[in-house]
């Protein structure tokens, strides 16, 4: 069975456009004036709306039927491209007095959208959907990470975490929770005496570079594989890199979870 992502894009889009907030009340707002029943709208809209909108079918009637029903038609078309910008202003930072240029039918989009939430619904939809087939293509890339011993639930998680954000195109946290599955895997299998040693030393907050540098110096004691440390360096210095230098690539954020899950199976051998 072949899943058609886009057309659950444009199936998804053809039952927003049905339900987008707003247009039923613009097209009952156009029709009541269009055939003498303005009036009727005094029993559900405020007084102080009611009078300005009276104020505005008088001027003219006919323009006020017609910038109705334009109304609702350009919330019909327009409110899922809204619906994304609302998301995007979410995730990223918004300059104080900014533009002050808002169409008037998003306004009534957000009013009307107060308590179903539908227009953040479809855009989160609209995201996800969008993110299948490059993730489909990243999961190519990868096999099982298969290890002799267990480590530890939060490791579990934390390499969770890394792959997740992989698949999603989320690299440099990718490589960020790379770092930290490293951290929390070497932690687990430092025998107690030098785990102690190394708690106290580092206040126990030893950094993946701390705990290279004392696995280097205590390879025969801890019984980790010579070959574990030059792969959690590379894991280091990328996670590093993420953290204090900028944002990473999608070919970096790969290869730093290649190296991080072969370094565990390494560090997880017995």
């Amino acid at each position: 069975m072949t899943i058609d992502v886009g057309r659950l894009e444009r199936e998804l889009m053809e039952m927003s456009a049905e339900g987008a907030p707003g247009r039923e009340f613009c097209e009952a707002i156009s029709e009541l004036a269009a055939t003498g029943r303005f009036a009727q709208l005094r029993d559900v809209l405020p007084g102080i709306v009611y009078e300005e909108l009276w104020a505005r079918y008088q001027q003219d009637s006919a323009a006020f039927v017609a910038s109705w029903h334009m109304l609702a038609q350009e919330m019909r078309l327009g409110f899922v491209q809204h619906a994304r910008q609302r998301l995007t202003s979410l995730t990223r930072l918004q300059q104080l007095g900014g533009s002050t240029n808002t169409p008037a039918w998003q306004e009534i989009q957000r009013a009307l959208d107060g308590q179903q939430n539908d227009l953040l619904r479809t855009a989160i939809a609209l995201e996800l959907l969008e993110l299948v087939e490059p993730a489909v293509l990243r999961a190519t890339h990868l096999r099982e990470c298969v290890v002799v011993t267990a480590s530890s639930e939060e490791a579990d998680r934390y390499l969770d975490e890394a792959t997740r954000c992989y698949f999603l195109g989320l690299f440099t946290a990718c490589a960020v929770m790379c770092r930290s599955v490293l951290e929390e895997a070497i932690k687990q299998k430092l025998p107690g005496g030098l785990a102690r040693q190394v708690n106290a030393r580092y206040r126990n907050a030893a950094t993946l570079g701390n705990l290279l540098h004392e696995v280097n110096n205590n390879l025969r004691l801890t019984g980790i594989d010579g070959d574990f440390p030059a792969l959690a360096n590379k894991v280091n210095d990328v996670g590093k890199k993420a953290v204090h230098q900028g944002l990473m690539s999608e070919d970096e954020a790969r290869e730093c979870l290649q190296n991080a899950r072969q370094a565990l199976q390494l560090l997880l051998r017995d």
